[in-house]
């Protein structure tokens, strides 16, 4: 793939101002505004421009005053939620979908996560017909679960608490973990005693992403804690540090392991974030690094009991620059998944003795499937791999031997559901379809997956519904892979209302992932589809990097091109084609907006970034550099104006329907955002499609939502889409 010279990357910004106007135009030979029906208009934000003047750029930002999120803020933000609540309550045909949905995700049962520890077993799980996840323990393969832990005994009412993490120590006695209220991830932890389901006395606050590690002897735990500053503070989440815990002691004397300042051969940034992994079965602990949301890490090895003490004599394994995004222990070996010359990626092996990368061995190469990841039981090494939108796994054997495992379906395997313990033998992991449910298994050393009765298969039909992956043409002549799913029988005419999704960032893949709550989407004829734009990790490195910075328009203009390749293929038109994009995928999808606004019907930013330009102001801005760049250089500022859908929107454009989210305890992209885009948009369009903003109060990134929340906005969702699209049936 060839890279843009900088100089021509920056007048492909500013053209695609002009071809935004020009392209608009176009917009009115395929949509029919529909006048709104709440009978009045959304809340009107007072205009208070900031100008500023960039390394010769003349920047105007009208709402600059959202981001102090003050009471005025506050106001606004709720009756913009509460006007689009009642737009939204009023179209036909939205609380049919409403409960079409709740059955269909209330019948399954959701698995998070599954753990093991002595002879117990624990899985997260969501029970058929629950709103929240609750941590069960089973005595074996074959016992009874039994509820261990239940995040609503914590919540006041009218609110709920979200289960963030958990870890089981090594015997299975104890287990810690971290709650927090409303979906907001600040988490504080606890530990309870497996046996009676008590918590000790000790709580610790500050653990929004603990990464908890217990010692191989069960006396204690590693966590990171972040430091004591007010959580809209844009410094909240850096200088954390990575602290020991000994088991029934006061939290007061808990003792500093890793972080700024700790160890001369240990160099910390702010935006690092370290922890310390503990394995049973060997000597070894290993610091690790996170520099905010990049993946290549810098490790270091000790032994357990010094750590523990306080006194680490860290020993450097690698640093960010040696590309190594994951790591592994086996006793004395170490295992290291690297893309160091290796863009889908290859396994290094380096020992205790001589842990340095400079010194290992190659003990899985890089082959046509890209490694995701790894996982070391007593057995073996286990490898999870992506190969065209499917998942493998493989084994390596202690002599090195490699063998493919067979598995029950094709399907995906989810990565954080990849687990193996270090005392035991095998690994666990979850495998699913677009319309095939999760399904919990067990490998065993011999190649054998047994599939657990831990997720068991919901009571639906879905004998009529089917997926394909193909592949679209990017106007560079890269191919797209895009995911399809439909019902049986669908007609390629053009007129299937269609939703397509994309995100393209930090390298993360959109697996495919049972649709359970887009059924009823499927059965009134619409068709679900997502575009695996570069930015994320479909393809290895490479396809990361080919989205990413100086590099982050291929994202946008991916997800342009596979939207044009699904028209012209008939799968929809113009008038019934929807885009959807959350988190980073904001930009994606904003950015689409911004740049064709005549190409799709309904645009939907799901809590979505808006204001890159704006976003490391943000108490998780700083993280994201990173990825995104910054605004103190001048690569990194023109860099992040290219990717402000805020900084593209111009007055007078006829813009689609659009329908932004938020939820007011976001940790991760500030709520800010979406307002300023929505105030933005409904004052510059010249249409009269609607601009919506969705609130929840009682909810954040949407990853600690309860089931009804999800629900409930899933059917906002579809409702918009089928209303905007022209489907007879939900206008009013």
């Amino acid at each position: 793939m060839r890279a843009l010279h900088r100089r021509a990357f920056l007048a492909s910004t500013a053209v695609s101002l002009v071809a935004a106007r020009a392209n608009a135009a176009l917009a009115q030979s395929y949509m029919t505004p529909v006048q709104d029906i709440a009978g009045q208009g959304p809340p009107v934000a007072p205009v208070r421009p900031v100008t500023e003047t960039c390394y010769g750029v003349k920047i105007t930002d009208r709402y600059r005053w959202m981001e102090s999120e003050d009471a005025g803020w506050q106001n606004y933000v709720r009756a913009q939620g509460a006007y689009t609540a009642s737009v939204l309550a009023k179209i036909p045909g939205r609380d049919r979908i409403a409960a079409a949905i709740a059955h269909d995700s209330g019948v399954v049962v959701a698995v998070i996560a599954i753990q093991t520890g002595g002879s117990k077993i624990f899985s997260e799980v969501r029970p058929a017909g629950a709103n929240t996840s609750k941590l069960y323990v089973r005595e074996s393969l074959t016992g009874q679960d039994r509820l261990l832990l239940d995040p609503d005994r914590y919540a006041r009412p009218g609110t709920h608490d979200a289960l963030d993490w958990w870890a089981c120590a090594p015997d299975g006695a104890h287990v810690v973990f971290g709650i927090s209220l409303g979906g907001g991830e600040q988490s504080s932890l606890h530990i309870l005693v497996t046996a009676t389901g008590a918590l000790l006395p000790e709580a610790i606050s500050r653990t929004t992403d603990a990464s908890p590690s217990w010692l191989p002897d069960n006396s204690g735990l590693f966590y990171n804690r972040l430091q004591d500053v007010p959580r809209t503070s844009v410094h909240y989440e850096e200088d954390s540090v990575c602290w020991f815990h000994k088991l029934g002691t006061d939290p007061a004397s808990d003792i500093k392991v890793l972080g700024k300042g700790l160890s001369p051969s240990v160099p910390v940034r702010d935006i690092d974030f370290p922890s310390v992994t503990a394995t049973p079965g060997s000597p070894l602990v290993i610091g690790m690094l996170e520099s905010g949301v990049q993946n290549e890490l810098g490790l270091y090895a000790a032994t357990a009991a010094d750590a523990a003490a306080g006194k680490p004599a860290w020993r450097t394994i690698c640093t960010p620059a040696d590309n190594v995004t994951a790591f592994a222990v086996r006793g004395a070996d170490i295992y290291l998944l690297s893309h160091q010359h290796a863009s889908r990626y290859q396994i290094l092996k380096v020992s205790a003795a001589a842990p340095a990368v400079a010194q290992a061995a190659l003990a899985v190469p890089q082959s046509a499937a890209v490694i995701r990841g790894i996982q070391a039981a007593r057995d073996a090494l286990y490898i999870l791999d992506l190969d065209a939108g499917l998942s493998g796994m493989r084994r390596l054997a202690p002599d090195g031997t490699v063998t493919n495992i067979k598995l029950p379906f094709a399907g995906s395997i989810d990565q954080d559901s990849f687990y193996a313990d270090s005392l035991q033998d095998g690994a666990w992991f979850l495998l699913q379809g677009w319309v095939r449910p999760p399904v919990a298994c067990h490998v065993a050393p011999n190649g054998t997956v047994t599939q657990t009765d831990i997720a068991p298969s919901p009571p639906l039909d879905l004998s009529s519904y089917t997926s394909e992956e193909i592949f679209a043409p990017a106007r560079d002549g890269i191919r797209i892979p895009l995911s399809i799913v439909y019902r049986q029988g669908l007609k390629r005419d053009g007129q299937a209302p269609l939703l397509l999704e994309a995100y393209g960032a930090y390298g993360i893949t959109l697996d495919p992932v049972f649709l359970a709550r887009w059924l009823p989407f499927l059965d009134l004829g619409g068709v679900f589809a997502v575009a695996h734009v570069r930015g994320g990790g479909e393809r290895g490195e490479d396809w990361h990097m080919a989205g990413k910075t100086q590099q982050k328009f291929h994202s946008w203009q991916d997800m342009i091109d596979c939207a044009s390749f699904l028209i012209s293929e008939r799968w929809t038109s113009h008038r019934r084609l929807a885009v959807v994009g959350g988190s980073a995928g904001g930009i994606t999808v904003g950015r689409l907006l911004t740049e064709r606004p005549d190409l799709a019907s309904v645009v939907i930013s799901e809590v979505g970034v808006s204001d890159a330009l704006r976003s490391e102001f943000s108490p998780n801005g700083p993280p994201n550099i990173p990825e995104f760049g910054s605004v103190t250089t001048e690569s990194g500022f023109h860099g992040l104006l290219a990717m402000d859908a805020y900084q593209h929107v111009h007055d007078g454009v006829k813009y689609p329907s659009v329908l932004l989210t938020t939820g007011l305890n976001d940790p991760r992209v500030a709520p800010w955002e979406a307002t300023k885009m929505t105030a933005r948009l409904q004052a510059a369009t010249a249409s009269n499609n609607p601009v919506l903003l969705r609130v929840e109060a009682d909810a954040g990134h949407g990853i600690g939502s309860t089931r009804a929340q999800r629900d409930r906005e899933t059917a906002d969702l579809i409702a918009f889409i089928l209303w905007r699209t022209g489907d007879p049936r939900f206008q009013p």
